[in-house]
């Protein structure tokens, strides 16, 4: 006699509730670095209010516990480069103020550089031994990186998705890992633009008919769901 599948526990979400699945659900955080997020980093050097960013914090902070708490695997990402720019196309490179781009001294180290202080993840959201972390050069999450084969090994067929920004890294991320078969919830207020019109237009987007790209619900929705859960032993993970 086969043993049943656990219930999913569901969220309260738009288009319509998402079917929360133990052991088949990991929480993505993308690109929660210190050159995006913090005063003098590249974000700001580009013209944007990073406290549009820093509100995400707080949120993030109890889901991140919340999938901890219950097993959940949590994955990170980070935007950049390796040093010598190899891997960066050039119509990347001319983004932003000359002497502020991609590369460049910046107040964090050289811009979106690997190994520099400012690509990596801010003190807070620091990941925890044995949590994943996936240096990717492009927007995506799956773009010339290992991401699927490591969902693949451990089973996981659903995201939740959050970090910065909500129209750029976040929104791709989304869009390739809906093209990929993973079913997808956007955590709305952990995820982050410096341009209130792309938030709202881009969580629109994620659930526009029907939920073309997936789900969107808030925290406030995705924790209670998540504490609902079996506890689940975190597979052994590389980071």
């Amino acid at each position: 006699m086969t043993e049943s599948p656990t219930a999913p526990s569901p969220v309260e979400a738009t288009p319509g509730p998402f079917p929360l699945i133990a052991g088949k659900t990991a929480l993505i955080v993308i690109d929660m670095q210190r050159d995006f997020i913090l005063p003098g980093g590249f974000g700001e050097s580009l013209g944007n209010d990073v406290n549009m960013l820093l509100k995400v914090v707080p949120p993030l902070t109890d889901l991140i516990a919340a999938a901890r708490a219950a097993g959940m695997p949590v994955i990170h990402t980070r935007e950049g480069h390796v040093p010598d720019l190899s891997d960066c196309p050039p119509a990347k490179l001319r983004r932003g103020a000359p002497s502020k781009r991609i590369g460049d001294p910046g107040e964090y180290g050289r811009i979106l550089i690997r190994g520099e202080y400012g690509h990596d993840i801010i003190d807070e959201l620091a990941p925890i031994d044995g949590e994943v972390v996936i240096d990717k050069p492009g927007k995506g999450a799956f773009y010339a990186t290992d991401l699927q084969q490591i969902l693949t090994e451990a089973g996981i067929t659903q995201l939740l998705v959050t970090g910065v920004t909500t129209e750029v890294c976040v929104h791709t991320t989304t869009r390739e890992a809906n093209d990929r078969g993973y079913e997808c919830l956007v955590v709305s207020d952990c995820v982050g633009s410096y341009f209130p019109e792309f938030q709202r237009i881009g969580l629109e987007m994620i659930s526009a008919q029907g939920g073309i790209f997936g789900w969107v619900a808030d925290s406030a929705a995705v924790i209670p769901a998540i504490a609902a859960l079996p506890v689940d032993p975190v597979p052994a993970s590389q980071s």
